[in-house]
């Protein structure tokens, strides 16, 4: 059998002007459960994250703390790699911009596009957006009254002698590409959105600046200094080591180019979808294989502010952390986030409802039910019963327990591959939900009063049993931590290769096998606000 293929995926390296907050740990929670789910189907995953750490702001920001831009950009980046820890995150690496691997590959990027004629000196006069660090057409900012679509603010009026990216001879080869691959852009109407604006005709963009000093010199014209979106969109390429392709770093990571994913926030999207795309071309860099740009959380209904007192920053997160547990917190976010093209509402009283609807209701219950009947008729342990051929349910034409859970468990490794995690998720739960109704139909607590029928009950707790397993092993990318509670307590921790489609292949709890009680998901009080 072949070798799966390795998997690349990336987070937007976060920028160190602020600290971390359910934005980015969205994000990478999202980048986290792809990869322990490709992890577990046995796919060599490489999962990218890191921070953003030149430019103006951070200069400005440093300057007015009275230390200096690095003195800043380790404070938060420091933060951001805590919260690696404090989400049990799996990434690969933590790249830094600031970082000397970074930076000499970027110079070497920067000085092929120059001998290519990529990058060439020239003066710009045009509307800049300050917030985003971004020029845009006169066209763009009318369209947009000449307000940030982001902040609101003023788009100002600049004029500067930088060196320009030549985007504008990428129109037609970008749109080709776009032409041939319309899942580059996800979802769908992010895709719409690229298309629409690309219709403006592209315009070369800058790519230094002269109005800062933290940041990357240009070579041999250190005065001008590197903009930090081409600095930040090569990071993808030099934690690969592709801008040294001879180098170390290179032959250990170069095979996990392309990555599968770049995962952001919408507000980034233009970058990655455009700019990135031209200038892998100019760098004659294999493409990636899709940009998902995810939508906002809001809370209450409104934009997240601290002014307003909505923003669920780190300290806010570690209260749900302390009350609900990581794990709740995770199918939260795999199963209630704005994936999609629409922004999502955060608030306490939902979380608290999916809590206790999906995971105390429906999971722990499952799993506490069967494995407390488990010992009260069998002592714990896992009587011998054909269970394969058994139907889930009294239902006509209902499929047998090993057809059901096989469709459920290549249905879930489908969604997971294809960044659908909240699909992934109920698929797995809903054979949680077939186990349910298996003991609703049967009442095998009342069968078990009559002596001559406990080769039928022993036959519904073992069907009930293996079903608790098999939805474990699917649930385990987003709930490891709680599955793998589960597991033990059902004596069946995961194999370490195989795949997660033979981890979830029917039959896997043998006869005598030990089986606890356990009850991963406990009630707790409702939120009063």
């Amino acid at each position: 059998m072949p070798r799966p293929s390795p998997a690349y995926i990336t987070t937007p390296i976060y920028y160190v002007n602020d600290r971390p907050h359910i934005g980015h740990a969205y994000t990478t929670t999202l980048c986290d459960v792809w990869s322990r789910a490709m992890r577990l189907d046995g796919r060599d995953v490489f999962f990218l994250t890191g921070t953003d750490e030149h430019g103006l702001k951070v200069e400005k920001s440093a300057r007015d703390r009275g230390i200096s831009p690095q003195a800043l950009a380790d404070e938060n980046s420091a933060e951001f790699r805590k919260v690696m820890g404090l989400f049990g995150l799996t990434n690969d690496d933590f790249i830094r911009t600031t970082e000397p691997r970074h930076e000499s590959q970027v110079k070497l990027f920067v000085e092929k596009l120059m001998k290519s004629g990529d990058i060439y000196l020239g003066e710009f006069a045009g509307w800049y957006d300050e917030g985003q660090e971004e020029y845009v057409t006169d066209t763009r900012a009318k369209e947009l009254e000449y307000k940030s679509p982001i902040s609101g603010k003023p788009l100002v009026r600049a004029t500067e002698k930088n060196y320009y990216f030549r985007l504008s001879a990428y129109q037609a080869k970008l749109e080709a590409f776009f032409a041939a691959n319309p899942r580059f852009v996800r979802p769908d109407g992010r895709f719409n959105e690229v298309l629409g604006r690309m219709r403006d005709g592209l315009q070369d963009v800058p790519v230094t600046r002269t109005n800062f000093t933290w940041g990357i010199g240009m070579p041999d014209a250190p005065e001008h200094v590197i903009y930090v979106w081409i600095d930040a969109l090569f990071n993808y390429a030099t934690a690969l080591g592709l801008g040294d392709p001879n180098g170390a770093l290179a032959k250990d990571r170069a095979r996990f180019w392309p990555p599968e994913y770049h995962v952001i926030g919408k507000e980034i999207l233009w970058f990655h979808a455009v700019i990135w795309p031209a200038l892998l071309m100019a760098c004659g860099l294999e493409m990636p294989k899709c940009v998902y740009a995810h939508s906002f959380w809001i809370s209450n209904g409104q934009k997240m502010s601290k002014s307003l007192g909505n923003f669920i920053d780190l300290p806010t997160i570690q209260g749900y952390f302390d009350k609900y547990g990581l794990d709740a917190w995770r199918w939260y976010m795999a199963t209630q986030g704005p994936i999609g093209t629409q922004d999502a509402d955060f608030s306490p009283k939902h979380f608290h409802e999916i809590y206790t609807a999906n995971l105390v209701n429906t999971f722990a219950n499952c799993a506490s039910r069967t494995s407390s009947m488990m010992e009260k008729y069998f002592a714990g342990s896992m009587p011998a019963a054909d269970t394969a051929s058994m139907p889930i349910s009294a239902a006509a034409g209902a499929p047998t327990w090993s057809v059901f859970t096989q469709q459920a468990a290549e249905k879930t490794l489908k969604h997971y591959s294809d960044f659908e995690l909240a699909e992934a998720g109920n698929t797995a739960l809903s054979i949680v939900r077939a186990v349910d109704l298996l003991i609703n139909e049967t009442a095998p607590f009342k069968l078990a009063k009559d002596p001559t029928k406990m080769d039928e009950v022993a036959r519904i707790i073992a069907a009930c049993a293996e079903g608790v397993r098999v939805a474990a092993v699917l649930l385990t990318p987003i709930m490891p931590n709680k599955c793998g509670e589960v597991l033990a307590a059902y004596g069946s921790p995961i194999a370490a290769d195989g795949g997660m489609l033979a981890a979830a292949r029917w039959g896997g709890l043998k006869a005598g096998t030990k089986i606890a009680k356990c009850a991963p998901f406990m009630r707790v009080d409702a939120p009063t606000a």
